[in-house]
Order: C-alpha cells, then structure tokens, then sequence
C-alpha cells in the first residue's frame, strides 16, 4: 500500500483519478437508465433492447475515432464536443416523447459521442509520474473503476424506480456535464498534447501486444457481462441478493487490484491472472445453489479482473508510440463492448435453454479461452520487470546543416 500512498502524493495523481472517475461515473448508469427508461414509456423490453444496442453499437463505433481525433484537435476539443452531443442526446431522450426509430436514432447518438475519458487518462498517466509508479497507477486505476460498478448501478435504479426515469436521465446529464467539465478543465488535461499520428487509421491494431490487449479484453469483459445475467437469473430482480453478489464480485476486482497492483508484469502475468478468474468462475458453476458459495467463487474470480486490466494497460502503453496510445486504448474499449454483448447474448440464449447454470458455463468457457490464449500468445506479452512502461516517444528526421 505504500507505492499508492506515494502515488496519491505525487502533484496531480489523487485529482485526475477523482475527475476521470466522476467523469466515468455515467458509464455505469446509462445502459440501465435507457433500458428502464425506454421499457417504461413503451410497455415493451424489446424496444428496450433495441434502443440499448444502438446505443452500443455507436460506443464500439466511436472509441478508437474519437481517441484519435485527440492527436488532431488535442483533447479538451474533443472531450468538451463529445460531452457537449452526448449530454444533448441524453436530454432529448429524457424530455422528448418520440417513436421508437426516434428514440434509437439518439440512442446512437449518446453512444457515438460518449467522450473517450478512459483513453484520455490513460494517455496523460505516463505524463505525470516516473516509469516506476506507472504499473502501479494503471492498477489502481483499474481497481478504483470497480466502485462505478459497484456504485452506479444501484444509484440509477434507487432513483429511476422511486423519482421516475425522466430524472434518472437528467442525473446522467448532470453528472456527464459536470464530471466531465472537472476533466476537461484539470490542468493535466491542458499540459499534455497527443501528437498526431502519422500512420492509418487502424494500423495500431496490426501490433501483436494491441491485438493481444483487444482479444484477451473481449474475453475477460464477454465473462464477466456473462456473469452478470447469471447471478441476475439466479436471484431474479426482486430482492438484494444479486446486487449483493455482484458487488462481492466487483470488491473482488478492487481487493485484487490493490493488493496485487505493485507486482512486476512478466510474461507470464495475464496467464496467471486470467486463470484465477477462470478458476473462480468454473467453481460457480458447482456452488451457484448456495448464495454464499457463489459470491465467495465470485469474490476468487474477482481477484483477478483489475489486476489482467493493469497488464493491458500496461503492456499497451509499453509497447506503442505516444502518438499511437489514445488509438489503441479506443480499440481496446471497443472489443471490450463487444464481449460485453457477446458475454450477454451467448448467458441469454443459455439461460433460455438450460437455466441460469448456463450463463456460468458461458462465462467459465469466455474466461477458459482467455487464459488459454494468454498462455499460447505468451511470447507476444512484453516482460515489463525493471523496464520503463512508458510509451514509446515519437520521433522525426531532423534537418541538419552540413
């Protein structure tokens, strides 16, 4: 605990993690606040659902574009026009009675324009500390994110079902509106300038540690949204049960990321951290009839999730251009939303044919193959012990006189 503990005091850290989180914090909320929203003024859950893919697919759209418009209008014209369209989109789907073509038509909108916070930070991270502090940062980082998991969802639904979903919208506006105006004015966000990048759009995928980072991200997040539909059919949505569960489940990520966050990436770190998870959810499989067997399996598989993130993370920034890093921290959030999708459809389909068992099989089988990638592709990982896991700098011929 003593690297965060310097790392909270050093100029800046505890104040940008604080404003990025607030920023963040509506990407725990927005899904469910559409789904109850729309459900409600239509009468129908495929509406919702339909209003909700839109609304993802603009997202997994939008990640890695937005991200590079940073290193072409720098970052606070970016954030500040995304926050500006989204919020509006929002606003209009709160206030504004409409068809359901509409009403999908702004749910791309919101998706589309969502700000690429989480690429922003993670750019201006290796900007504000030494190479030594950066692997621990990038954990932290992803262990703190677990409380927008833990936090939000249980916000939105206490207001939505007791204030209405009209406010429940206006409280995501509210907080897009002033976190993100707390990120876009901290001065970090003014220092750093991403250069803009002189390949393809796209190329950055072509680097195997990008491509490894997207993948085994697609299968750890395709998990978890896999549990997720699990423990809600298993408990249903009449009590606490499942808000338990699955906020055992994300302490688990937090008490990982923490407690695990300062270990040098080797390797062989995403193997070993992604077999933890895959341990643990195999396990519920046989415990998921027992509440407490399945939050303690839940809480084991948990323990790996912030610490496989902080590899990526940190493997990205290693091994990448400065220039590059915003990019593919965009791709790596859009394969994360597809697993998401792909974790809930393949737990859907399952939990109609054989129950909720099967979402766990579902989420067993995503966190079985992401481990085994992890380990096949093991000599695609960097080894990042006593190495500078900052970005590569950018370089350009410089004209001389002879």
């Amino acid at each position: 605990m003593a690297a965060y503990r310097d790392l909270l005091r050093t100029p800046g850290v505890a104040r940008i993690i604080a404003a990025q989180l607030t920023a963040r914090f509506p990407n725990g909320m927005t899904s469910l606040a559409i789904l109850l929203h729309v459900e409600q003024t239509t009468g129908s859950y495929g509406a919702a659902g339909l209003v909700l893919a839109a609304a993802s697919i603009g997202q997994a759209v939008a990640g890695p574009v937005t991200s590079r418009w940073m290193g072409v209008w720098g970052m606070r014209r970016v954030l500040t026009l995304t926050t500006a369209v989204c919020a509006t989109a929002i606003l209009v789907l709160a206030l504004a009675p409409m068809p359901l073509f509409g009403s999908m038509f702004f749910g791309l909108v919101a998706g589309l324009s969502t700000p690429p916070v989480q690429s922003a930070v993670r750019t201006i991270y290796p900007k504000i500390v030494n190479s030594r502090q950066l692997t621990p940062l990038f954990s932290l980082d992803a262990s703190l994110q677990e409380i927008i998991w833990i936090l939000a969802p249980v916000l939105i639904t206490i207001v939505a079902t007791q204030a209405g979903t009209v406010v429940g919208l206006l409280l995501i506006v509210a907080f897009l509106v002033g976190g993100g105006a707390w990120f876009i004015l901290s001065p970090e966000v003014g220092r750093v300038r991403i250069p803009r990048s002189r390949r393809a759009f796209g190329k950055v995928l072509a680097k195997p540690v990008v491509l490894l980072a997207t993948v085994t991200g697609f299968l750890l997040i395709g998990a978890c949204a896999a549990v997720e539909a699990g423990v809600v059919a298993t408990f249903g949505h009449g009590g606490l049960d499942a808000g338990i569960v699955l906020a055992i489940f994300s302490l688990g990520s937090l008490a990982g990321g923490l407690s695990f966050g300062h270990i040098p990436i080797g390797r062989w770190a995403m193997a070993r951290r992604l077999t933890v998870v895959a341990v643990g959810l195999t396990a519920t499989v046989f415990l998921l009839a027992s509440f407490w067997g399945l939050s303690a399996s839940l809480f084991l598989a948990g323990i790996g999730i912030a610490p496989a993130l902080a590899v990526m993370f940190a493997m990205t920034s290693a091994s990448v251009k400065f220039s590059e890093t915003a990019e593919a921290y965009g791709w790596i959030g859009t394969g994360q939303l597809i697993g998401a999708a792909a974790g809930s459809a393949a737990a859907g389909f399952l939990i109609d044919g054989v129950g909720p068992v099967g979402a766990y099989w579902a989420a067993a089988a995503f966190a079985i193959v992401g481990a085994l990638v992890a380990i096949a592709c093991v000599r695609g990982f960097p080894d990042l012990r006593g190495r500078d896991a900052s970005p590569i700098p950018d370089t350009e011929p410089v004209p001389t006189i002879t």
